[in-house]
């Protein structure tokens, strides 16, 4: 018998350590490295990202060999930044970029994922500044980043991929826009994280439809509509939010991934779609069962 489900031939799903309840190099309440590997290749994933720098060992002799022992490849590291704030943070972002990207691109990677900093903190809830930038801000923002691109592309031979994520100034459809209208497509594309944008009121198959040609990288994600609401009515900053469960276990959320996956495929070129729910904190038998059932969900729905 075979599946009426039109096959996705240009998506190549993974997950990460995210999926995991991993945030942070190093955290008691995390599932600790091993274990991830182990489990992310059992649930029948073939790629991972690096999650948190530290998270993974960064000897890439090593992880390369932690990594193919398990039958895995690595698609894209991760990095934090900071480029509003201009120049001035310059040399420590890139200090920090560095050595991400050199990692990612010893691992045979090909992207970069690129999370603005959070307006508040994502633990604490604590307002760091303001949720709305200037004019200036837009501005160093953009030509920074585009500036990043260059520099990552130039020497490391990885393409950005800019993460819309809440609680940052990249977030709602209006401010994701503007960002991609401002800087250059040859330099800088997006890296959709359906949930996240969900989060902040976005439509995922619209974004495609409209700027099929900036989207480089998916993240896929649910968000649960009835727990967002009352996280958006209560103004509870991100983190915790997830520890409320914002970030729920497809189908039973929003967007629908077979939808996302459908309009990605259409825009035929390859693309990475990883499994990212943000489960922070979990408790460490919770993240496999989730894993197992959401990559057997996508493959029904042709991934």
């Amino acid at each position: 018998m075979t599946s009426s489900v039109p096959p996705l031939n240009r998506i190549r799903v993974g997950s990460a350590p995210d999926s995991w309840g991993v945030w942070f190099p190093d955290d008691l309440q995390q599932v600790p490295w091993r274990r991830f590997l182990d489990e992310v290749a059992l649930a029948g994933y073939e790629w991972i990202e690096l999650g948190p720098y530290g998270y993974l060992p960064t000897d890439p002799v090593r992880l390369a060999d932690e990594t193919a022992s398990r039958g895995l490849k690595v698609s894209a590291g991760t990095v934090f930044t900071g480029l509003h704030h201009g120049p001035a943070v310059w040399d420590r972002t890139w200090s920090h970029v560095a050595d991400i990207a050199a990692l990612t691109k010893e691992m045979g990677a090909d992207h970069l994922v690129v999370i603005p900093s959070f307006w508040r903190d994502d633990k604490t809830g604590q307002v760091l500044e303001e949720r709305t930038l200037s004019a200036a801000q837009w501005h160093d923002l953009t030509t920074q980043t585009e500036r990043l691109g260059r520099e990552v592309l130039d020497r490391f031979g990885l393409n950005i991929v800019v993460h819309p994520h809440a609680d940052t100034h990249i977030d709602s459809e209006e401010n994701v826009t503007r960002f991609l209208d401002a800087t250059d497509p040859a330099l800088v594309s997006l890296c959709l994280d359906t949930g996240h944008y969900a989060y902040c009121g976005g439509d995922s198959v619209k974004l495609i439809e409209t700027y099929g040609e900036r989207i480089g990288y998916l993240h896929l994600k649910q968000v649960d509509p009835e727990i967002l609401a009352d996280v958006v009515a209560d103004g509870v900053p991100f983190g915790p939010a997830v520890a409320r469960g914002v970030m729920c276990e497809p189908p039973g959320g929003v967007p629908a991934l077979g939808p996302v996956l459908t309009a990605a495929q259409e825009l035929d070129v390859d693309l990475f779609a990883i499994v990212e729910q943000d489960m922070y904190p979990c408790p460490p038998d919770k993240p496999y069962p989730i894993a197992e059932r959401t990559r057997r969900f996508l493959r029904s729905c042709g991934a």
